[in-house]
């Protein structure tokens, strides 16, 4: 027995050694260790990731961006109806084939191209895997970067099958494990009878691929092939249930377990710390590694293999599979120092410790370095630099559309990034400028419905993505979103066709987008009230008079409709040339927004009695305006006469003085413009010979009035005009009056 174990010893660790001395491609500079084996960034047709990455054919640039643009824009359209109505809708795998849509073809000399970043996306968000519920967001998203890798490694040893068909002699088999060993065949093809492959073990001892096999069906995602091979081999016995824990778990084994694989660990480094005892497998060691997810163990066997990994996805695999998500402060997680995990974090910390240009051979590979940002979890970095990104390819479409897939999941926070932590609302709101900002460029160029599409997913982003829509995001959340989905709706209300589209053709919206937006009619009535109160601060007083109208404020439409035409009338009664144009489109408003009153089902009473007010400024003002025409036209004996009709103003020469403040009960609208009516009076009267006596009546009535109102301090020139009026006929007090407005 003891000789037979001694044999089977012996033959495990020749085949290790003949494991050990397989040529190896794209070997690093020992003396940089990892950092020069992340710029191997799969520059060859033989790194595990797969086969070069693809690029745009070559059409013009600009005709490819519009046609990014709008398959892009297409996608967010259907992303809004989907999320308006609950229904399922998986963004980023809706923008991958809008992407690959347009017929990008493949070419070489490019490592990765949008196509894989949008797998990427597709993969991390877990729009084609399933996760499990009991993991945290940010494992899923490790995971999910760890599935894209495995994705990348699986067509490439797909390829390599292809290309070697002979040495794969995969024959009728197409089962995972039987690809791996395929794959395996050709990789190990220089040494001997692999153990898969051997007939009588005892004639030649053949090549132990066990750790191998486990590696490679890991690494390409074949976990249940895996767990077969850790089963079957006597050499892995004590790894299995490790392995099988590991991926139960998702990578968040027990303490225990990942305290005897860093046991384990340990052992081996140091049995090849001594001279001629480097008799392992450094699968198996890296293997260990993974499972112990311990840093310093890690960092040990990068340190001391540092030309353990050829390409970056190699690297990033195994950091990924390594990393672990405990909560702060969980001091149950680490026995001691030696088992502190290896987290995310670090990963990122090491990443960053290099400049962009590293990774993009300067600028000659520009997608590689947000690749990487993505892969180690840092979606916010990663988007910013594509919306920064030079090139004439239309990376920053790419991210607006990047940043709405992960938004809409709710994940931006999760993937901040290392160095500073952003608030949560920070994070969504820089993502959020940025598709606001691409939507306004819709609207610049007149495309005010597809700038609306935009504005709802830049309103969506502050509101947590998916769950605004439902109203699941916290209070902050929803406060957020209701706040800047005003805030853009108004935007796009006050632009040429706005009214149009998001109110339709009549009514308060029942007709337009902003039903979409806005279900309830008393919520949507209260929002364009609001607006428009913000567009009459503004000055904007036809848009104001539109909406108001839409809703059926009528009384409200009309108070603006009336101050507008008081102020016309100052304003023509000033020379203004434009003001009796002005003056005639107001009345016509107003006339229709009578005679629209009339037919209207649903109003109150006090809305009627407000409307009738509103009616009776109208009358008034339209009154004085007709004096001022026929004053403007030298018509100065009619106009005096149309003076003296105004039942509001006590000018009438044939009736007796009232001394009761006429002004009181007029409205603000027309004690604005008694001011200029009494100078247009007094030149009229300049003008007019008097015949009869009534005009020298008028005069006294004028000056009256002017005396009984001393108190609202009305403009010099008027009590100037006055005084040069003013003659011996007059009464004393008028005389008294007069003088004293001219002392003021």
């Amino acid at each position: 027995m003891l000789e037979d174990w001694q044999k089977e010893r012996r033959d495990f660790l020749q085949s290790l050694s003949r494991i050990s001395s397989l040529p190896k491609t794209n070997i690093v500079d020992t003396s940089t260790g990892v950092t020069r084996q992340i710029s191997s960034l799969a520059s060859s047709p033989h790194a595990s990731s797969g086969s070069s990455g693809f690029e745009i054919v070559p059409l013009a640039n600009k005709s490819f961006v519009e046609k990014k643009a709008s398959a892009y824009a297409e996608v967010v359209k259907n992303l809004n109806c989907a999320r308006e109505h609950g229904s399922q809708f998986k963004p980023a795998t809706a923008f991958k084939g809008a992407y690959e849509s347009l017929g990008v073809g493949v070419l070489g000399g490019k490592s990765v191209n949008m196509q894989k970043i949008w797998h990427l996306v597709q993969t991390l968000v877990g729009e084609n895997t399933t996760m499990r519920q009991s993991i945290s967001r940010k494992m899923s998203l490790v995971i999910g970067a760890r599935h894209h890798l495995e994705w990348g490694h699986e067509k490439y040893i797909m390829d390599t099958i292809q290309n070697h068909p002979a040495q794969a002699a995969l024959g009728g088999a197409v089962g995972n494990l039987q690809r791996v060993r395929a794959f395996l065949r050709i990789r190990l093809r220089d040494y001997g009878v692999l153990d898969f492959d051997a007939g009588d073990t005892h004639r030649q001892p053949p090549v132990d691929t066990t750790w191998q096999q486990i590696y490679f069906c890991l690494r390409t995602g074949y976990y249940e092939e895996a767990r077969t091979v850790s089963l079957s081999s006597r050499a892995s016995l004590q790894f299995a249930p490790m392995l099988m824990e590991w991926i139960n778990s998702g990578g968040m084994v027990p303490v225990d377990i990942a305290a005897a694989a860093s046991e384990e660990c340990e052992k081996m480094l140091r049995m090849g710390d001594r001279v001629g005892r480097a008799a392992y497998d450094k699968k198996k060691l890296l293997l260990y590694a993974v499972v112990s997810g311990c840093r310093r163990q890690i960092d040990r066997l990068l340190r001391d293999h540092p030309t353990l990994f050829s390409t970056i996805e190699d690297f990033l695999w195994f950091k990924l599979s390594a990393a672990r998500d405990y909560p702060a402060g969980t001091s149950t997680m680490v026995l001691n120092e030696s088992l502190i995990p290896y987290s995310v974090e670090d990963l990122q910390a090491y990443l960053n410790k290099f400049e962009p240009s590293y990774y993009t051979k300067n600028g000659k590979d520009p997608l590689v370095y947000p690749y990487v940002l993505l892969l180690s979890v840092q979606m916010l970095p990663a988007i910013l630099y594509l919306s920064r990104e030079p090139a004439g390819e239309g990376f920053d479409i790419d991210a607006v559309h990047i940043s709405i897939a992960l938004s809409d999941h709710g994940i931006l926070t999760e993937g901040a990034g290392a160095g500073p932590k952003l608030g949560v609302m920070d994070a969504y709101a820089e993502a959020s400028s940025i598709i606001r900002q691409y939507g306004s460029a819709y609207l610049h160029h007149g495309n005010i419905s597809m700038a609306l599409e935009y504005y709802a997913q830049a309103a969506a982003t502050v509101g947590g993505g998916e769950i605004s829509w439902t109203g699941r995001g916290n209070i902050d959340q929803q406060r957020q979103r209701s706040l800047m989905l005003k805030q853009l709706l108004t935007e796009l209300l006050l632009r040429d066709g706005g009214i149009y589209l998001l109110l339709g053709s009549r009514g308060a919206g029942e007709e337009g987008e902003l039903a979409r937006f806005f279900i309830d009619f008393k919520e949507r009535q209260q929002y364009l009230l609001e607006v428009a109160h913000r567009c009459q601060e503004a000055g904007l007083d036809e848009k104001s008079i539109e909406i108001q109208k839409r809703v059926g404020a009528f009384s409200m439409a009309l108070d603006t409709i009336n101050k507008s035409l008081s102020e016309a009338i100052c304003a023509l009664s000033r020379g203004r040339l434009d003001g009796e144009s002005q003056t005639a489109g107001l009345i016509n408003s107003g006339n229709e927004i009578l005679e629209t009153f009339k037919y209207y089902p649903d109003f109150s009473f006090q809305e009627r009695d407000l409307v009738l007010e509103q009616e009776t400024v109208l009358r008034q003002l339209e009154a004085i305006l007709s004096v001022h025409k026929m004053a403007r036209l030298g018509h100065f004996l009619d106009a005096l006469r149309e003076l003296a009709k105004l039942p509001f103003l006590p000018l009438d020469p044939r009736v007796p003085d009232i001394t009761v403040d006429a002004l009181r009960n007029l409205s603000p609208r027309v004690q604005d413009c008694v001011p200029d009516l009494l100078k247009v009076a007094l030149t009229c009267l300049d003008n007019v010979t008097d015949s009869d006596g009534s005009l020298r009546a008028m005069r006294a009535k004028i000056s009256q009035f002017i005396a009984n109102n001393m108190n609202l301090n009305w403009p010099r020139d008027l009590y100037e005009k006055v005084c040069f009026s003013i003659d011996g006929c007059f009464r004393c007090i008028s005389l008294r009056a007069a003088e004293a407005a001219c002392r003021r």
